[in-house]
């Protein structure tokens, strides 16, 4: 498995109708769920004053994560940054995954 950190920033269009945006963000709530009860998306935070995150993600490869991603609902309306991380040599944690 590799883990990705991704940072996903969100701008829904203004004029986007309501109901629309908020069967987007249900879809992507049900998503992004169902992928951290798979132990997929190992974690996801909040920006404060951000309508954005940091996530950990623990997928096969690069192919699945590109998949994971471009499935989420509001994947149109994302800037989204990905970094690749490796077990650091000096961590003395054995479970860093």
């Amino acid at each position: 498995m590799m883990l990705f950190h991704v940072r996903m920033d969100v701008t829904i269009p203004r004029d986007l109708p309501a109901e629309e945006a908020a069967e987007i963000i249900a879809r992507e709530r049900a998503y992004s769920q169902a992928l951290q009860a798979s132990g997929k998306w190992r974690h996801i935070w909040r920006i404060a004053g951000e309508y954005a995150n940091f996530s950990i993600l623990d997928v096969r490869d690069n192919a699945e994560l590109h998949e994971i991603l471009s499935g989420l609902p509001l994947f149109p309306f994302m800037k989204i940054e990905v970094t690749p991380l490796l077990r650091h040599p000096s961590s003395i944690r054995e479970d860093d995954r």
